[in-house]
């Protein structure tokens, strides 16, 4: 039978007489049963589908249309400030995103060079055929992985498994043709399909994405469960013809030589530096602005309550927010043989030939050809605070959500997700503990605590604002806190990937061995350093790793001084970049790794999952056993990120867990990461060497 009496009532419709003759012709034996089917094709979806058959679970990706596999919907660009560590991380933990990237990319830039190497922003113009093309290639040939199109209706459940959350436990799919699925695990990636609607002026049609259906009956499905549903919005601005534009008039932006490839696999991109496109900068009018102001009565979108991206927001926005500015507009190429250019910073829903108006008050467009209008998106998006730290949801047992649904912004945070829940949802079937990711261990765990313990209320996006330990986790040794976790625990990472990681790791240690190893007196590395700016005042003797600290010194530098047995360092381009790194930060991130076991040992004690909020006797105000209750947090170091929680609040929790519940076991402890730190091995000494 579809649902049996425990959540019958939970569903949407569940005698609706297609399905009902679905269920009773073919049987439930019948139906095709996999251990981890995922739905939806876009970036979540094709990371959560691959990392689940990479670990092993017979896998079922289910996507309205096998030819948008891969699809850049908005700007075809990856990486940025905060959102290069995503990709990074995604990549040590063998995603997809970035390989492909190296193998489309047409601009490659490092942002924020002025700064160090622990924010820097790796970030890269894609070809969009050619990275939708590569995509699709890698995941139709991915063993254990079936791709399908169909769309999915309503969801099979059953009875609650004993001892967890959740009021019942999904068992499949139904596919709107009326057949039936049955899954282990179920993982949700359906972006802004969730009864989505475009607006282009005051017009609006039902879609996900311009020119394809929205999910309405999985909506519904979901609100009827008795998720927490929101409406956010967002947008995508005008393209142009590239042959159309005056570029001479315009401020030219060079791609990187040699640019830098996002994955630890690569050792260079696809393309070779001169061949790479340029971006142009230009910048909106006052005229622009007096033509937004004057019809934004034709403007539905801009005037809805629903919440936008604040930090991608429509040039309307703008235009209210910053009056009287010229705000920047980068003109971006789609591809090496394209003619369509993606003009970044003005995504508008203003009715077209408006836009076209706007388009040609800006310099260097005066005569640009509008290809096809920008225009709104407004979709649902489930509170995130309904999941836990493995993106499985609390409500319905073997659940698990990713991407936009989350209330997520952009392409990278969307793959984080979908690798997490991928990862997930194989442990899961295989009755294995979850894999989790603290914020002392990655952006990506910074992410998905941010959501499941605050929620969003806007489109989140990943800065590298919010990470506390930012010196420690850095683009460069994503694959030291990650690969190993992924490869032993996760079961996720390829031999190959893993091997590579060891052998680095090694690398990186007996380097920075070899380099302490070498002492001379300050007068002496003077001498044979006259291009380094060695301060006088320095103590002596100096290891040959305290002078690489000096921002003149490089593993080249001292290599010519002190050839053996440096030389050998010098000859590997990456470890030698990776040392000069380490270096740089050794005392930050010594000084971070006593901060690290502090947050730590708030981190590891995991609340018990029944706990009582309005039960307990603890010393807490009602409003906040209503935010206790309503975020259900995982651990003691989630209760103290909750808004409203106040410090006592948090020690008194603490006391009345560990008194009542440490003997009875539940208390658990999460699993530490820090042996794969970086470093970790010499941060004893490091701390007896410190100097001031």
């Amino acid at each position: 039978m579809l649902l049996r009496s425990g959540c019958r009532r939970l569903a949407r419709s569940p005698a609706r007489p297609g399905h009902r003759r679905a269920g009773s012709e073919a049987g439930e034996g019948s139906a095709p049963r996999y251990e981890v089917v995922v739905i939806g094709g876009g970036h979540a979806g094709t990371e959560a589908a691959a990392a689940a058959a990479r670990g092993g679970a017979r896998t079922l990706l289910l996507t309205h249309k096998i030819g948008t596999i891969g699809e850049m919907s908005c700007n075809p660009s990856f990486g940025g400030i905060g959102k290069g560590h995503l990709m990074r991380e995604v990549d040590a933990l063998d995603g997809l995103c970035g390989r492909l990237c190296d193998r489309a990319g047409i601009h490659y830039k490092v942002l924020n060079r002025a700064k160090g190497p622990a924010v820097w922003g790796l970030r890269a113009q894609i070809d969009r055929q050619r990275y939708r093309e590569s995509m699709q290639r890698e995941i139709l040939n991915t063993p254990l992985l079936t791709v399908r199109e169909a769309s999915v209706e309503d969801l099979l459940l059953t009875e609650p498994e004993p001892e967890r959350p959740g009021k019942c436990q999904v068992t499949g799919v139904i596919l709107g043709d009326g057949s039936m699925v049955h899954a282990g695990s179920v993982v949700l990636t359906t972006g802004t399909f969730l009864r989505g609607m475009i607006l282009i002026g005051l017009e609006t049609h039902p879609a996900g994405r311009l020119g394809d259906q929205p999910a309405v009956g999985l909506a519904q499905t979901l609100e009827k469960l008795g998720f927490a549903v929101g409406r956010l919005k967002t947008g995508t601005p005008p393209r142009l013809a590239k042959d159309t534009i005056d570029f001479s008039r315009l401020e030219e932006r060079a791609a990187d030589n040699p640019p830098v490839p996002f994955s630890f696999l690569s050792e260079a991109v696809w393309i070779k530096p001169e061949d790479q496109l340029s971006c142009y900068l230009t910048r909106t009018s006052l005229r622009a602005q007096q033509i937004i102001r004057e019809n934004l009565h034709l403007n539905d979108h801009i005037r809805e309550t629903t919440r936008g991206p604040r930090y991608c927001p429509s040039l309307e926005s703008k235009v209210l927010r910053f009056p009287n500015r010229h705000h920047q507009v980068w003109l971006e190429p789609e591809g090496l043989e394209s003619n369509v250019i993606y003009p970044q910073g003005m995504s508008m829903t203003l009715p077209p030939e408006l836009q076209e108006q706007v388009i040609r008050s800006i310099p260097g467009l005066e005569k640009a050809k509008m290809l096809q209008p920008g225009y709104g998106v407004q979709y649902d998006f489930l509170d995130p605070r309904q999941l836990t730290a493995a993106l499985e949801s609390r409500l319905v047992q073997r659940l698990f959500f990713a991407g936009q649904v989350n209330g997520t912004t952009g392409y990278e945070e969307a793959a984080a997700q979908g690798v997490m829940a991928g990862i997930n949802a194989c442990l899961r079937v295989h009755g294995k503990p979850p894999f989790i990711v603290s914020r002392t261990e990655g952006y990506v765990g910074v992410l998905i605590d941010d959501l499941t313990t605050l929620g969003t209320s806007e489109p989140y996006r990943m800065f590298t604002s919010r990470v506390e330990f930012r010196m420690s986790l850095r683009p460069d040794n994503a694959d030291a806190r990650l690969t190993h976790r992924g490869f032993e625990e996760a079961g996720c990472v390829s031999q190959q990937r893993y091997d590579r990681a060891v052998k680095m790791r090694a690398a990186l240690e007996d380097g920075i061995a070899t380099l302490k190893s070498i002492q001379l007196s300050i007068s002496k590395w003077s001498q044979l350093l006259p291009e380094v700016s060695i301060s006088s005042s320095r103590r002596s003797p100096a290891s040959a790793f305290d002078i690489l600290q000096y921002p003149e010194a490089t593993v080249e530098v001292l290599a010519r001084a002190v050839p053996e047995p440096l030389g050998k360092l010098a000859q590997w381009r990456e470890l030698a970049e990776r040392l000069k790194i380490e270096a740089a930060y050794e005392w930050c991130v010594v000084n971070q790794q006593q901060e690290m076991e502090e947050v730590r040992r708030d981190e590891a004690l995991q609340l018990p999952e029944d706990l009582d909020y309005f039960a307990i006797d603890a010393s807490l105000s009602a409003e906040v056993r209503e935010k206790l209750d309503s975020n259900r947090p995982q651990t003691i170091g989630a209760v103290s990120r909750i808004p409203g929680i106040t410090p006592a609040a948090v020690v008194n929790l603490l006391r009345f867990v560990k008194s009542s519940h440490q003997k009875t076991g539940k208390l658990k402890a999460l699993p530490h990461a820090d042996r794969y730190l970086p470093g970790k091995k010499n941060s004893e000494k490091a701390r007896s060497q410190r100097q001031i």
